[in-house]
């Protein structure tokens, strides 16, 4: 039985034309060589496996053929190969430039091949400064690493630096495809792809992983048995989780999710992955883009599939959510709850259009009972011509003295409806459709209302409660309307007599000190953080926020009463305006004024002493 030979090993190339991925390094190379215009000290660098060590080996054979070799021939007595790993120190770099001094016996040149050369010590790097920056014309120097930065300046500025890059899911892929043909092993172009994409652009880490799973599966290479040796999510879940994303599915979702953690796989290798899948079929959304698409033709099409049916908006919002969480994984005490609550926000975007309540989730979990679905949709519909209608609004300060102190009259007093005949009309049609159901649907449904905070007065305490939902409550709601009409005071009869700023600011200074003695700080505070001005007979007053807007709406009846009373103007009202850009003023004292003044000019302290004056 032969001794197996690892795919990397047994494939490395052996000229520039088999080196994958690296064309214009080995291009220059090549043209070096041929003009003879290859430096003396030469430095690859770039990530692991990328082929640095393998085009040193074959720069240093290729340098030495003069056509009379042998196909065979390697020149190994010329080629000198050094691991700084573990020859790092100061004798070996002297040991390393007495050996440089005796010229080949075969060929033209002796090559010193030092791999990890940053792995020397900084005192070995200065012993070979002189010998790197003038060595003798036989000597070449071909350094290779994977850390550049971890070099000395020094020792770059001596050096011809050729910058490996990351092999191509494309090359590696059609790499391992040839080795594949060449083993007599069939093999998914899908699952070519995956080991490609888990080689992170490392072509001896994909001829490894090739070996494994051929091991795994044997001859034949499916899709199915990479991702399951390799522990990799397969695409299809993602294919399936944003098809139950689209749907709103969010308990199919969340049954998903538990069955890839089941598997084995981590929270964060899928929020990762699902964000990556969002963003290539964003990609496809353009067909400039898809060429950004790095996956084979048969998942292309499933891309291209479902692409069509996503939206930009959905796809840039998932992104951006999904990375979020990607973010916060690895600082969140509980990882799993973090991934669902991701997925659900992810299921709810494509439901923005539907109306928001506090119960938009659980809706989705459980359905109506169906004996009550038919009749609350038939009347629901009904409803939604006649959920906002007009209420009487009467606001008048004299009414604030006999304000009634039963909130469920109030309540019922507001929702008087000012189109009494349209809304009997609405009532009886719906008497007729449902009338044997008429019982159950008044207790199990309410009906919406929007109604604005009015003050009532003048109207006596009544302890009479009405429903919206009979023709009884209409005629009960009429005789009320007539009821206030007859008790409101006349507004046309008020006086509405002329006053001055410099009253009305008067008697709101009143109104403050009375604030003052009732203990009510905080609306003092508000009503004293500017001076109020009088244009066109209203009151304006500006806020620097909303806040302090809505507070001082809210508390501002006893205000407006107390003004149009000494005012004797019933017109009057408060304008009020937020402007966040307004800066901060302040009250000072006699003293601070001193103070700030004296900052100013010092002399004013001076001429306080002279005239012995007090502040």
């Amino acid at each position: 039985m032969e001794p197996f030979i690892v795919s990397a090993r047994k494939y490395r190339p052996t000229t520039f034309k088999d080196v994958v991925g690296q064309q214009a390094i080995t291009n220059t190379l090549e043209n070096a060589i041929q003009n003879d215009h290859l430096a003396q000290a030469l430095l690859f660098t770039g990530p692991r496996g990328v082929g640095k060590t393998t085009c040193a080996r074959i720069l240093a054979k290729k340098i030495n053929q003069d056509g009379n070799h042998k196909e065979d021939e390697d020149f190994a007595f010329n080629i000198f190969e050094l691991d700084a790993a573990s020859n790092n120190s100061v004798d070996d770099i002297r040991n390393l430039i007495d050996q440089v001094r005796i010229p080949p016996q075969v060929g033209q040149y002796k090559v010193y091949i030092i791999d990890e050369v940053h792995m020397l010590s900084s005192a070995a790097f200065n012993a070979f400064l002189k010998t790197l920056e003038e060595p003798p014309k036989h000597a070449i120097f071909i350094l290779a690493t994977t850390e550049k930065h971890k070099i000395i300046p020094t020792i770059l500025s001596r050096c011809q630096i050729f910058d490996f890059k990351r092999i191509t899911v494309q090359d590696i892929k059609g790499h391992l495809a040839s080795v594949a043909l060449q083993e007599n092993i069939t093999a998914q172009d899908d699952a070519l792809h995956v080991i490609a994409q888990k080689a992170d652009g490392a072509l001896r880490d994909a001829l490894s992983i090739f070996d494994r799973v051929v091991s795994f599966s044997g001859a034949n290479l499916s899709r199915e048995a990479v991702t399951e040796n390799l522990n990799v999510l397969d695409y299809t879940y993602y294919f399936s989780i944003t098809d139950l994303l689209l749907h709103n599915n969010i308990p199919q979702v969340l049954l998903a999710y538990n069955d890839i953690l089941s598997k084995g796989f981590d929270g964060h290798h899928f929020i990762m992955g699902l964000a990556s899948h969002f963003r290539d079929l964003l990609v496809c959304k353009n067909q400039e883009t898809i060429s950004l698409l790095e996956v084979g033709e048969q998942v292309k099409k499933m891309y291209l599939e479902q692409s069509q049916l996503t939206t930009l908006p959905f796809l840039i919002s998932g992104i951006d959510i999904a990375n979020s969480c990607d973010l916060k994984f690895k600082t969140s005490r509980n990882q799993r709850l973090l991934v669902e609550l991701c997925l659900m926000q992810l299921t709810s975007l494509t439901a923005q259009g539907e109306k928001k309540n506090s119960n938009s989730l659980e809706k989705r979990f459980v359905l109506p009972p169906s004996h009550f679905n038919d009749v609350a949709v038939s009347v629901s519909e009904k409803l939604d011509t006649h959920q906002e209608i007009k209420t009487i609004s009467v606001i008048d300060e004299q009414k604030n003295n006999v304000i009634s102190s039963d909130n469920s009259t109030a309540s019922s007093l507001v929702e008087i409806q000012k189109d009494t005949t349209q809304a009997k009309e609405t009532i009886h049609d719906m008497l007729v459709d449902q009338n044997s159901t008429q019982a159950s649907i008044e207790k199990q449904i309410e009906t919406p209302k929007k109604v604005e905070q009015v003050a009532i007065a003048d109207v006596a305490p009544s302890k009479k409660r009405v429903s919206a939902l009979s023709l009884k409550s209409i005629q009960k709601k009429q005789e009320l309307a007539k009821e206030i009409n007859s008790k409101t005071p006349d507004k046309e009869n008020l006086p509405t007599e002329i006053f001055t700023e410099q009253q009305m600011i008067a008697h709101w200074n009143e109104y403050t000190e009375i604030l003052k003695s009732q203990g009510k700080y905080n609306f003092l505070s508000h009503l004293t953080m500017n001076v109020p001005k009088l244009i066109d007979g209203m009151i304006h007053l500006v806020f620097p926020n909303e806040t302090i807007k809505l507070e001082v709406e809210r508390d501002k009846f006893d205000l407006l009463k107390h003004l149009r009373k000494e005012l004797q103007n019933y017109n009057v009202d408060l304008v009020i305006e937020v402007n966040e850009t307004q800066v901060k003023r302040y009250a000072y004292t006699s003293k601070e004024k001193y103070e700030k003044l004296l900052e100013k000019n010092p002399n004013l302290g001076e001429l306080r002493k002279a005239f012995e004056l007090d502040i």
